[in-house]
């Protein structure tokens, strides 16, 4: 599969080892994280038009997205 943007390592490039630490010791962390992963591949998938989908979905997908990383990210900054 190609590249995939927006990864987390990628979104926080400075918390890496924070992120590997939660996601092992936080299920809470560890299930935005994959929920994360789940919707960008989704969101990547779209955009390359490997499956496409309509522009009301993508916008969807998108806020979802975001809105797992700012939960992501606030959880990073607490740890």
């Amino acid at each position: 599969m190609s590249h995939t943007p927006h990864e987390l390592h990628e979104e926080f490039p400075d918390k890496a080892d924070a992120i590997h630490d939660l996601k092992t010791k936080d299920a809470h962390f560890a299930a935005l994280a994959d929920k994360y992963h789940e919707v960008n591949r989704a969101v990547h998938r779209a955009e390359t038009d490997v499956e496409p989908t309509d522009d009301l979905h993508m916008q969807e997908m998108r806020k979802e997205r975001l809105h797992l990383k700012d939960q992501i990210a606030s959880l990073l900054a607490k740890a």
